[in-house]
């Protein structure tokens, strides 16, 4: 008798080769339609193998203390607030800073911007889920706590970095309407905010084309995960609810902790 499957794949080397040819294809295509992602590619597909076997590596040790648990959460967080933070500065600086104009940005500054930028992607997600553990709704358990921390700290970083692109880009557009709104009386605060308003919102799109589809258009890998660790479909559904209502509202406060913070000057 046969026993049962418990992934979705069968591992070997055809897996290898496809994940081989899936990268190369897309660096072709990206490369053929002249866009600027085409040598980030192979070398993204490169990172993201060798971080998901050092999580599978340590993730038995981090799952195990609470120490570590908040050790691993931090580490994920920094490195979120520091991709959001490149992402940001390249619409800073007019969609063309290279990497030699980077360089002359103190490293004080740079690592302020980072902290900084560590509110609206990690503090968020941090908080929600301390209020879950605390209502009980969470299980105080490394393979609970990290895999739910981490979704949110993702989706925060997604936004956050998507908001602080499109503010920066609209506040470049928009300077004469926030020239002309200061000649009518208007803060500095006020006239910035008039103009980033109307980019800041186009941030949460895909958020929300993902939670109106969630289930019609997209099955998402946590209600898989767990049907496929013996969860019923009801349990996974409701499992997979929580989990997109906590992503639209950690979304929600980061996407306006990082205009008020852009606005502000401080990114």
């Amino acid at each position: 008798m046969q026993g049962t499957h418990t992934t979705m794949f069968n591992f070997g080397w055809p897996l290898v080769v496809a994940l081989v040819l899936l990268v190369t294809v897309a660096a072709v295509l990206a490369r053929v339609g002249r866009t600027e992602h085409a040598r980030l590619i192979p070398w993204a597909a490169i990172r993201a193998t060798v971080q998901l076997l050092v999580l599978g590596l340590i993730l038995d040790f981090a799952v195990s203390h609470l120490w570590s648990i908040i050790l691993f959460l931090t580490a994920i967080t920094l490195t979120a607030a520091e991709t959001a933070h490149g992402r940001i500065l390249v619409a800073r600086g007019g969609g063309n800073l290279s990497r030699k104009k980077r360089s002359r940005i103190p490293f004080s500054q740079r690592i302020r911007e980072i902290l900084i930028l560590t509110v609206p992607v990690g503090l968020v997600p941090f908080l929600l889920v301390a209020a879950l553990l605390l209502a009980g709704i969470l299980d105080l358990r490394g393979l609970a706590v990290i895999p739910v921390t981490g979704i949110l700290i993702g989706h925060g970083m997604a936004v956050s970095a998507l908001t602080g692109r499109r503010v920066h880009e609209e506040l470049r557009s928009g300077r004469g309407e926030v020239e002309a709104a200061l000649a009518l009386g208007f803060t500095d605060t006020q006239a910035r905010m008039l103009v980033a308003e109307r980019a800041a919102s186009a941030a949460l799109v895909p958020t929300m084309d993902t939670t109106r589809t969630v289930g019609m258009v997209t099955i998402p890998g946590a209600f898989v995960g767990m049907i496929l660790g013996g969860a019923t479909p009801m349990e996974a559904g409701i499992m997979q609810l929580f989990v997109i209502i906590a992503i639209l509202a950690v979304s929600t406060a980061a996407l306006m902790i990082t205009e008020y913070f852009v606005v502000w000057r401080l990114l």
